[in-house]
Order: C-alpha cells, then structure tokens, then sequence
C-alpha cells in the first residue's frame, strides 16, 4: 500500500514549489472558490452542465489543497503526519466526494426524466440503479490505491454473498420483489391501491429496494415489505376506466302505478347527463317488493375516474331522481310499523 500511495504522491502532488508559486494558488483557489459558491446558487444547482463544472472545480480544489498541505509539511518540518497520509486523507476526500456527487446527479437526472414525461416509478428505478452502479464503480476504481486489489474484491463479493444470501434471506427477497414490481408494474408511484387480503389502501408514495411506502387516507404513514406483494392481489383502483354507480331508490307501493313513467324518466335523464359513460352498461329496472317500499335499481357508471368528480355526479344523479319521483307525485318511503289493538286491550 505504501508504494501505491507513493506513486500517487508523484502524479498528484509537486514537490518542488516556490513561493510566487504559493501565491499563485492561493490566489486561483479564491477565485475557484468564489466560483464554486456561485454555482451552488438556486438557479445553477439543477442544472447538468453547471452541476459538472461545479464538480471539476471541487476537484480540482481539493488537489490545490493537497499540494498546499504538502508544502506546509515540507517547509515546517511538521512530522505528527507524513505526506502519505496526506495523500491518503486527499484519496479519501476524492473518494467521498466522487460518490455524494453521483448521487446529486442522480437526482437531478430522475428530476429531469420527470419533467420529460417519463413514469414516476420508472425514473426512481433508474435513479437507484445508477447510485448502486456508481458506488461500485468507485470502489472499484479506488480500491486499488487502498490495498485492496481486484481479485480480492470479487473474490470478498463471492464469499460475502454466500453468508448475506444466508444470513439476509428476507432482505435479498424484499430486494428481488422490488424489482420484479418494477417489471410487473402492477402500480406505479401516485396510484391508489388497496388489497382485499390485508388491511392495505391507500396512495403509493415510494417504491423502494426493500419496502413499498402508501400513504392511507388518515395521513398515516404505511410501509409494506415487498416481498408481501407477491403473496397477496392487489387491486389498483387508480387504474379504473370508469367509477360505478350503484344504488337502489324505493317508491311507496301504493304507487304502484306510477313505476314505469319513474323508471322511464330517470332512464331518459341518465342517458342526457354528460357525465354519464354512454358506452357502459345502464340499468333502470324494478327489481324488488320490499316490506313497506317498490324498489327499482339504478345502475350506470360515470366517465371521470376522478373521486371528487364522481361524488359530483352522483350527486346530481341524486338530486335529479328525487325530483323525478316527487313530480309523479310520489314520495320515497321511510321504515314504519302499524299497531293493531284488539278490543280487550283498549279496554
């Protein structure tokens, strides 16, 4: 390790510096500086071609800082730490900030596949796996200048995942089941899900390597493994053509007589509503002798797959029946009970 490191000193570091040079540098390091903080502004930061410049700049300042150190040492005859520790500290800052930077530019680049019109979840996908691929690149990439050579890491990565794959059996099942809902898509990010086997509804709002985030409708957070997905059906209601209608209204049965004039109205109004689906299946039929009640069904299904819009319609649905059967001169029955009382008991 330490002939690696000393072959860094010599690529990344100068010994031989004089002070016009010193000045020189500390000069450019202010102005690089100066650039850095401007770059860092709102208005350049989501930016890819700043974003890159900003990163040749950190970069590079931090080389103008290992040269500088280095001449500190030499000139101060400083020995609590060597100029191969100071190359080693300079790696390990490359290192680091090598991998926080992929990680800006991922989320800049799912940003900007968002704004592109790509799918949500898709763009999280995608963001995910470049971190990963990133990370392992660098390793791989620097891992060398810190002893650890090439062979070695495949050969740690073969051994170290017999015993993960053993010892995080869910783990690597929750992380399988993430990608194969990226695959399978049964719901995207956005979606309103819910699962007739579980106590789960709710709106996705993360689809993660090992848990799926839903939001329920109390504003509570729910996290849900993902390897559970693949156990249980899912219905995504997000995903509806259209929202049903589906209700039974009563008549007095004294009106027996004036069922078809109701029925045929109500049916003449569903089909003018414009926010009734034409094309879906429309029922108005008589359908029931209740105890006290005519009932006739109502069976249609709205265009909009909005919930707010479909409270709306129905809604006027709604109102529009009532008014119907209150001008054939009828009225909606309630629940009554009659008493009959023998002589006896007047008495």
């Amino acid at each position: 390790m330490e002939e690696k490191l000393t072959s860094l000193d010599t690529v990344f570091l100068v010994s031989t510096m004089t002070d016009q040079h010193l000045v020189a540098i500390l000069a450019l390091m202010g102005v690089l500086a100066i650039a850095y903080l401007g770059l860092r502004m709102k208005r350049f930061r989501n930016k890819i071609p700043f974003h890159i410049t900003r990163v040749a700049i950190a970069f590079f300042l931090l080389y103008l800082i290992s040269k500088l150190l280095r001449r500190f040492i030499e000139i101060h005859h400083i020995t609590f730490i060597t100029p191969k520790e100071i190359s080693f500290l300079y790696l390990l800052a490359v290192v680091a900030l090598s991998i926080k930077e992929s990680f800006v530019f991922a989320d800049q680049f799912r940003k900007y596949l968002v704004n592109t019109g790509r799918n949500t979840t898709s763009a999280q996908f995608i963001t995910k796996a470049i971190k990963i691929v990133s990370v392992i690149s660098i390793l791989l990439v620097f891992g060398e200048h810190f002893g650890l050579s090439f062979a070695g890491l495949l050969t740690f990565g073969g051994i170290g995942g017999i015993a993960i794959g053993l010892a995080g059996k869910d783990i690597l099942s929750n992380l399988f089941s993430g990608v194969m809902l990226y695959f399978d898509r049964p719901f995207n990010i956005g979606d309103w899900i819910r699962s007739p086997d579980r106590q789960i509804e709710g709106t996705v709002v993360e689809i993660g390597w090992r848990i799926t985030k839903i939001m329920t409708f109390q504003n509570r957070p729910l996290y849900v493994p993902n390897y559970l997905f693949s156990s249980i059906s899912v219905e995504n209601p997000g995903r509806m053509l259209n929202w049903r209608i589906n209700f039974s209204i009563g008549i007095l049965a004294d009106d027996s007589s004036k069922i078809k004039p109701i029925i045929s109205q109500i049916k003449d109004m569903l089909e003018k509503n414009e926010g009734i689906d034409q094309k879906q299946p429309l029922v108005v039929s008589f359908n029931q002798i209740g105890a006290s009640s005519l009932n006739i069904l109502v069976y249609c299904f709205t265009k909009t797959t909005v919930w707010k819009e479909w409270l709306q319609v129905q809604e006027d649905v709604y109102l529009s029946i009532i008014d119907i059967v209150q001008k054939n001169g009828s009225q909606m029955p309630y629940p009554t009970q009659t008493v009959i009382l023998d002589q006896e008991t007047k008495t």
